[in-house]
């Protein structure tokens, strides 16, 4: 059984273990093979991930899929919180698969590469704010890189460590990376892709950041 291991056994190795060399990946195979498989499904929005177990082959992360766990990614979830929820769901679903394969209970299942996507490993230039991005494509990198490799930008010439952002109502029209209006305890920053509905919120907070003054009409 192996986790986390960095390398790609050859085929005489592969062939030692008597029930298979079965590995434990973080997402759900064929999706996200490689070295980062957490962070770059909270950075792409996905709704869930989970952990598998396969038994291991010549490629990465491409052998036959023995048990899956899921579990949602939620809006508040960031790659650190994600990694500790697979972490324990792993160590269940690594002593299930270890036990069903002793009895032989289990039918190993190929993977379907049609459907396969990478995950290829960060480095801490990765983690550089990309403010062409759309709010909620922010909001989600900004948490996919957290804790590592930091999501950052500079103002300035000094780095900045960005933890969390959060979608906003459109207050003015500027370049994306731009600071603009408002309220005295927060940073605003102009953002690609805004759109024109945004999402549905009360009407106080609608007008906190869009004065609306008797005379104007709705058209």
């Amino acid at each position: 059984m192996l986790v986390a291991f960095g390398q790609v056994l050859s085929k005489p190795i592969l062939t030692i273990p008597r029930y298979g060399a079965v590995n434990i990946h973080a997402s759900l195979l064929p999706k996200y093979r490689g070295s980062a498989p957490i962070h770059w499904a909270v950075v792409n929005g996905e709704a869930e991930t989970g952990v598998t177990t396969m038994l291991m082959d010549e490629g990465l992360d491409t052998g036959d899929i023995l048990l899956t766990a899921r579990t949602p990614i939620t809006k508040d979830d960031t790659a650190g919180s994600v990694h500790d929820r697979l972490s324990a769901m792993g160590a269940a679903l690594i002593v299930k698969t270890l036990k069903a394969l002793k009895a032989g209970n289990l039918i190993p299942v190929p993977q379907d590469p049609a459907d396969a996507t990478t995950a290829p490993m960060l480095k801490k230039k990765d983690g550089r704010i990309d403010w062409t991005q759309s709010p909620e494509a922010l909001d989600a990198f900004v948490r996919g890189m957290d804790p590592w490799p930091g999501a950052f930008t500079t103002l300035e010439g000094n780095r900045l460590r960005i933890y969390r952002v959060k979608p906003a109502q459109r207050s003015e029209d500027r370049p994306p990376g731009t600071v603009i209006k408002c309220f005295p305890d927060e940073l605003r920053v102009a953002t690609g892709d805004q759109g024109e509905s945004g999402k549905r919120m009360a009407a106080a907070d609608f007008l906190r950041g869009n004065p609306v003054t008797k005379g104007k009409a709705f058209i």
